[in-house]
């Protein structure tokens, strides 16, 4: 079984849509929203997939979500079958967080064949193993800063990154609000000795005039320190939300 976010009308969240952030930004991709995560970002976009009734985390919405409304558990072969009836055959896994679900998505994946390439969008928190590595065309990892509200104990594990990072194929990406922020992301790449050319910049926003206003400074910084910037295209062409 693979625990999934849903959308808005009940179904579950596997959907084609542009991928909106990241080295892939513009590619048609498959996207597959799992439910459920580790962490608990004051900014979260998904908040849908953890902010539950009955937990004790905090974020920014005053809106509790029910586990029981939320979440939706299909079997594997079932996950896969959707996923084949959606054009793009370039998946994303994202949550959530995938690499608590690391067994059913070794199963997805050897169902699906080689015929998909596949990105995982991970908190780089839970390092991935065997064989689920070897199927994993790029990680993109978004460690979490001070900005997220959250313990540094709880949110950068320096032996999950480091394996990360290993792989090769790893991108980082770290959303910022502030040249603190920024500050802190030099400080972890050079402290967890991560690759200075693989590194992405982000801005914390969830509308467009919020990512407009503060996309100027943020390129200024990765211009500044030779990293990308990313946008965040799904929130200029939708407006955000489930599904996109």
């Amino acid at each position: 079984m693979i625990r999934l976010a849903r959308l808005d009308d009940g179904a579950p969240a596997i959907f084609a849509t542009l991928q909106g952030e990241g080295p892939q930004t513009g590619r048609p991709s498959t996207f597959v929203r799992l439910s459920g995560c580790n962490l608990h970002c004051v900014w979260c976009d998904t908040p849908h997939t953890w902010y539950f009734e009955g937990t004790r985390f905090e974020h920014r919405s005053a809106r509790r979500f029910q586990r029981e409304t939320e979440v939706l558990a299909l079997e594997v072969a079932d996950v896969a079958e959707r996923v084949r009836a959606l054009s793009p055959r370039a998946l994303v896994l994202t949550g959530g967080e995938p690499m608590a679900q690391q067994r059913a998505l070794e199963e997805l994946l050897h169902l699906l064949g080689p015929d998909f390439t596949v990105d995982v969008e991970t908190n780089g928190t839970l390092a991935p193993k065997e064989p689920l590595t070897a199927r994993i065309d790029t990680f993109v990892v978004s460690p979490k800063l001070a900005n997220s509200g959250m313990a540094e104990s709880l949110r950068i594990k320096p032996a999950a990154l480091q394996t990360l990072a290993a792989t090769g194929r790893a991108w980082f990406k770290w959303v910022v609000d502030s040249e603190v922020a920024v500050d802190e992301v030099k400080a972890l790449v050079e402290r967890l000795g991560l690759p200075d050319d693989r590194q992405i910049l982000m801005p914390e926003g969830t509308t467009s005039a919020q990512l407009r206003e503060r996309s100027p400074a943020v390129a200024r910084w990765c211009l500044e320190r030779g990293w990308r910037f990313s946008d965040r295209l799904h929130v200029h062409l939708y407006g955000g939300g489930r599904g996109v």
